[in-house]
């Protein structure tokens, strides 16, 4: 198989680090990549513009390209699998109407309220007048969840503690515009209480496979405090996740959605990523992504025993009849290197010392973001720079692993929490959640 996984980012180094490995994989094309990806067997990196569809298309047809993946959720919210499927190339990724679930918060509360699917109150502003008289209402008190519509790379989030705060948010989303037309309209949100999963399935539009789940570290800095991020770490899986969690997640949640879309003459052929709260009445929808997560996936793919391509094949082709795979219990633990500043401004071209350092360390794996090659080294090119993953038999192996590697790397400005994993000790006696 020849496969191109578009996208620049640590999820994408993950994705390509796991096909390099696989028998069947004779190369790996990466759009546009980035210099982690373009030193892995068998891969190749090659400029292009994702965000256009048929450009896309002209690249996987000029390679011989047996099988497209699509790490982040533009260029299947413009519509890409869409232009690949009618031109009978096989993709993996939802079409652009399925990509609603994330690109569209409004669309995704009133798809999930009109089949049925437990998530929290809302209601939804088209102005900042509304906005401000939802505020004055009280209907959700404090905090509130205040999103913007639209994707906003995982920062167009706020948890609001008071009015001044909800204030700001809307603010900037409406007003001021940090996210472009992903502000045009806002969702207002009761606040869920209770720990946050990730819970990750592979669907052919009809089936299902489960990988591995996980919980990701949103908050820029230890302690959860700070602002929100695109993850600043991750591990898994998660201690919460028993059996009788997993199948109610499935009948309550991932199977009304396959089969909600599919009602509407959606067919879901990708990953579906469902962020859940663990609330006392049950589990119920934070948010829908429509692809790995980033930085869940540089913790579970690695966890897949068996070969990623042929299976993200036979999804693309809506067949998963008869697919199963095998996958590891052993624990992971992703910390993201980030440029100081994030997720506000912050500053590039920062040299980067101590990876072939951090390599050696055993059990881990470096992932690649926001990186570049100048002068025949590797910069910084990127708010999170790096994800650094450490494995182990235990939880508190995998963390040591980890940052054993972080802290042999350095770049000015360089910032991390240090807390990523320390979740999963405390949640190990909690693990019979099973209401």
């Amino acid at each position: 198989m020849r496969v191109l996984v578009i996208g620049s980012g640590a999820r994408e180094h993950a994705i390509v680090g796991k096909l390099a490995i696989e028998a069947e994989v004779e190369e790996v094309i990466c759009s546009p990549g980035n210099p982690g990806i373009s030193v892995e067997p068998k891969a190749r990196c090659v400029p292009a513009d994702i965000g256009n569809p048929r450009k896309m298309l002209d690249l996987a047809r000029g390679e011989n390209v047996t099988l497209t993946i699509v790490g982040p959720e533009l260029p299947l919210a413009n519509g890409i699998s869409d232009v690949f499927s009618a031109a009978g190339c096989e993709i993996f990724g939802p079409s652009r109407r399925a990509a609603r679930l994330e690109s569209s918060k409004v669309f995704a509360k009133a798809f999930m309220t009109r089949n049925e699917i437990p998530t929290a109150q809302y209601e939804v502003c088209t102005s900042e007048q509304q906005a401000r008289s939802i505020l004055d209402s009280g209907r959700f008190g404090y905090p509130v969840v205040v999103k913007a519509d639209g994707l906003a790379a995982g920062k167009g989030v706020t948890v609001a503690a008071d009015r001044e705060t909800a204030e700001s948010a809307v603010q900037e989303a409406m007003v001021d515009r940090r996210f472009g037309e992903a502000g045009a309209s806002v969702v207002f949100e009761e606040c869920l209480t209770g720990t946050e999963v990730s819970y990750f399935v592979v669907s052919d539009g009809q089936r299902v496979l489960a990988l591995p789940s996980a919980q990701d570290h949103k908050r820029a800095f230890n302690d959860d405090l700070g602002p929100n991020t695109g993850g600043m770490g991750a591990f898994a899986p998660s201690p919460l996740m028993t059996s009788a969690l997993e199948q109610r997640i499935m009948q309550q949640i991932v199977m009304p959605t396959i089969d909600g879309l599919g009602s509407e003459g959606i067919e879901y052929r990708g990953v579906l990523y469902v962020g859940l709260m663990l609330t006392e009445s049950g589990p119920k929808v934070i948010e829908f992504n429509v692809r790995f997560g980033d930085p869940e996936a540089q913790v579970i793919l690695p966890m897949i025993e068996s070969d990623l391509a042929p299976v993200l094949s036979a999804a693309a082709r809506g067949d998963l009849r008869g697919v199963e795979w095998r996958v590891s219990n052993e624990p992971h633990v992703g910390v993201v290197m980030a440029s100081g500043g994030y997720p506000r401004s912050y500053v590039v071209d920062v040299p980067i010392s101590g990876l072939d350092d951090a390599d050696a360390v055993r059990g881990v794996r470096i992932d690649h973001a926001g990186t570049a090659r100048k002068g025949g080294k590797i910069v910084t090119a990127g708010g999170r720079v790096l994800t650094v993953v450490g494995r182990g038999g235990t939880y508190k192996q995998a963390i040591e692993s980890a940052y054993e590697a972080v802290g042999c790397i350095s770049f000015d400005g360089s910032h991390f929490r240090t807390d990523i994993g320390s979740k999963a000790h405390e949640l190990m006696g909690a693990n019979d959640y099973e209401r």
